[in-house]
């Protein structure tokens, strides 16, 4: 693995790259998850991709501070980004789920294709995201003052230690502002009105063992995208690779998008 930067977009775009044979592959983790955090996933996908991390906007070691945080401004980064490299296949978690769709209807040109893996779908009119502001907002707040392990365990108490201390060590890099832009946004951004319009090579990876995304959920999205294919890894919660690591890379490892 090897951390670089570039500039795209106008800021300071930092990604690991986790080397590998197969077709270039954008990971775009979920709205509190550092690049390094999807590291032990990363890995395991390179054995089939050649696979960058990306640090969104406000978290990790990409630009932080006073910038535009918004779900446009993140799915911009993604095309800026995507056109530096080779038409790479986009696997957006959570939020970077919802950022790899609104990128693919703002510019399908520089994606392969589409791994959506559990995108929360809340928005205007529409029940309220699952998780709730306090649960960010207060375990943030007690990484910027430097917490332990074991103070971060009672917010991930189903995680590994190895997962809680890598946690505990990058949350503080979560801007407040980026976070809470984004998750207001899971509320007033409508993901549903872009997915009509994306003709790309899709497929959506629900959790099924966590509220997110329910059967008429993923009746309404095959309705809005008849392409788009479902996979569904049972019994694994949001954060699909952290319960169940084989059932996730049996999910994303053989999509195919024809190029």
């Amino acid at each position: 693995m090897r951390g670089y930067n570039i500039h795209a977009n106008g800021i300071r775009q930092h990604l690991l790259h986790y080397a590998g044979n197969g077709p270039e592959l954008l990971l775009i983790p979920g709205i509190t998850s550092p690049a390094i955090t999807w590291g032990f996933v990363a890995e395991r996908l390179a054995e089939t991709h050649d696979v960058h991390v990306l640090d969104v906007r406000g978290r990790g070691l990409s630009e932080a501070g006073d910038l535009d945080y918004s779900l446009d401004a993140m799915a911009d980064d993604a095309i800026a980004i995507a056109q530096t490299m080779n038409s790479p296949i986009v696997l957006g978690h959570s939020m970077g789920a919802r950022i790899a769709i609104r990128a693919a209807r703002k510019n399908p040109a520089p994606f392969a294709g589409l791994l959506l893996v559990d995108p929360p779908v809340s928005g205007p009119g529409r029940r309220a995201y699952p998780s709730q502001w306090p649960w960010y907002g207060d375990s943030i707040r007690m990484a910027q003052k430097g917490c332990s392990p074991d103070d971060m365990r009672k917010f991930c108490p189903t995680w590994t230690d190895e997962q809680v201390a890598l946690r505990a060590e990058w949350l503080h890099t979560c801007h407040w502002g980026a976070i809470k832009t984004a998750f207001d946004g899971f509320h007033v951004d409508d993901i549903h009105a872009d997915l009509p319009q994306i003709s790309l090579p899709m497929r959506l990876v629900v959790a099924g063992g966590a509220p997110v995304i329910g059967d008429e959920d993923v009746a309404e999205i095959q309705t809005l995208a008849p392409h788009i294919e479902v996979k569904t890894v049972e019994k694994a919660g949001h954060m699909i690779p952290w319960d169940d690591l084989e059932g996730f890379l049996a999910a994303v490892t053989d999509f195919k998008t024809g190029k």
